[in-house]
């Protein structure tokens, strides 16, 4: 199945407006996307490299409230903006249409980074909602506890989102991930 936003193209808000209309945990996401630096030279290279395409727009599905949007989506910014990539933002309750084309493991989880060629067909893949080493025991999670009315979901849940956060850590190393696989991402198009 072919997957696009063409007929979102033009309707989302910039990265820009989106900051500007958060309500919630706007000075954590403004804290992460301050603190971010290039772990690589090779990786800005990389990203810088990307102004002279006129072929790639992304869009991203997400909203404030979510901790992996918080948390990732300043180093996506970031890395973007230095290649100057044409970004739309698609707030999530807004775009249910587009959120049910991009599910997560069959859930509406965001972020969801999506590439597009110019007129917003999905060219490859999608990003999100976190770096693979960190998303690793919510799949396994998923796969081993499939009947969510079980008695013990929510507990192995809890410890599930507890193991995300330790990988995640207290510092900025998981930004290299995240620009290194959005990076892959990119050159695979």
């Amino acid at each position: 199945m072919s997957r696009s936003v063409a007929d979102k193209l033009n309707r989302g808000i910039s990265p820009q407006q989106f900051v500007e209309g958060m309500t919630k945990n706007k000075e954590a996401f403004q804290g992460w996307y301050d603190k971010f630096e290039w772990a690589n030279e090779s990786d800005r290279e990389f990203f810088e490299s990307l102004k002279s395409r006129n072929d790639l727009r992304v869009f991203i599905l997400m909203a404030d409230w979510c901790g992996d949007v918080v948390r990732n989506i300043p180093v996506v910014f970031r890395a973007l903006e230095t290649g100057e990539v044409p970004v739309e933002v698609l707030i999530m309750e807004e775009n249910l249409d587009t959120m049910d084309q991009f599910l997560t493991m069959g859930g509406r989880s965001v972020p969801v980074v999506i590439l597009t060629d110019a007129e917003g067909k999905a060219i490859h893949g999608t990003w999100g909602p976190r770096p693979t080493y960190v998303q690793e025991p919510m799949v396994l999670f998923k796969k081993e506890n499939p009947d969510r009315e079980a008695a013990d979901y929510q507990d192995k849940l809890a410890e599930t989102r507890k193991e995300i956060m330790r990988r995640y850590g207290e510092g900025t190393g998981y930004h290299a991930l995240v620009v290194q696989e959005l990076r892959a991402l990119i050159e695979s198009v």
